[in-house]
């Protein structure tokens, strides 16, 4: 197996971060909300193996989180792929040609900024359209798991949402890095296979991915307030998750490997 060595994947992502902020606006829009959708559809997936087995997981609680963890990776194997931009990937992506000087922090923060709203916007119409609207979670177990997922997540300690916030980013970002290693679809789809799972299976929060579980709860009869899935979840895994991406991942690789 012919793959990137650690400092190789870290000079690629140069080429990488220069490519995604000199993309035109309407392109980086459109491949963002695929990559929203692409991040609901694993989601869905995970809650319908997870939860669609209760006699089986009901007195094997770790058996439900795997089963949500092994299909969950569809998702970001899909983003990274088909090249669609995620903005918790590129919170790892886009820093080391920053720290190369290649550009700016304004360029970073726009992308992320155009990336974050299109993949909402992306995970939005999929959650309302392809699983609300198509019935996909009307009826138990479905009905009921996607509202206590919800619930659980808008109640999490602030603090605590952050933490588990850096801890999924830091494994997506690791996954992303791991398929930059290789060059075939079976070495890359592994390659994100492997953290995701895990970050799955451990219950970290992913900003991306609780735009598809909290909205859908919420439609689904949720007691959560669009305020409450603002300020209690989104924003604190957000801010996690750029820590996990763009310090843990992508600039301590950068500083590790390129400096001369």
């Amino acid at each position: 197996m012919d793959i990137r060595t650690p400092k190789e994947i870290t000079d690629f992502t140069l080429a990488v971060g220069k490519n995604k902020t000199s993309m035109p606006a309407w392109r980086v829009a459109v491949q963002a909300i695929q990559a929203g959708a692409f991040i609901a559809f694993g989601g869905v997936l995970s809650l319908i193996v997870g939860f669609g087995f209760p006699e089986i997981t009901s007195g094997n609680p770790a058996m439900q989180k795997l089963m949500s963890g092994l299909v969950f990776p569809i998702g970001l194997i899909l983003v990274v792929v088909l090249g669609a931009e995620l903005f918790t990937g590129n919170n790892a992506l886009l820093v080391p040609a920053c720290m190369k000087g290649h550009y700016g922090w304004k360029k970073i923060a726009s992308n992320w900024t155009m990336v974050y709203m299109a993949n909402f916007a992306g995970a939005l119409l999929f959650t309302w359209l392809l699983v609300y609207y198509a019935g996909l979670t009307k009826a138990d177990p479905y009905h009921s798991a996607i509202i206590g997922i919800a619930e659980a997540k808008c109640s999490l300690p602030w603090m605590v949402c952050l933490v588990k916030g850096i801890g999924a980013n830091w494994c997506v970002c690791l996954a992303v890095w791991l398929a930059l290693a290789g060059h075939t679809l079976l070495e890359k789809a592994l390659g994100c296979f492997l953290p995701v799972m895990a970050f799955v299976a451990l219950g970290y929060e992913h900003c991306i991915a609780n735009m598809f579980f909290i909205p859908l709860g919420m439609m689904e009869g949720a007691d959560v307030t669009v305020w409450q899935f603002v300020a209690d979840n989104l924003v604190p895994a957000t801010i996690g998750n750029i820590i996990g991406g763009a310090l843990l991942v992508g600039a301590v690789n950068a500083y590790v490997h390129l400096r001369k």
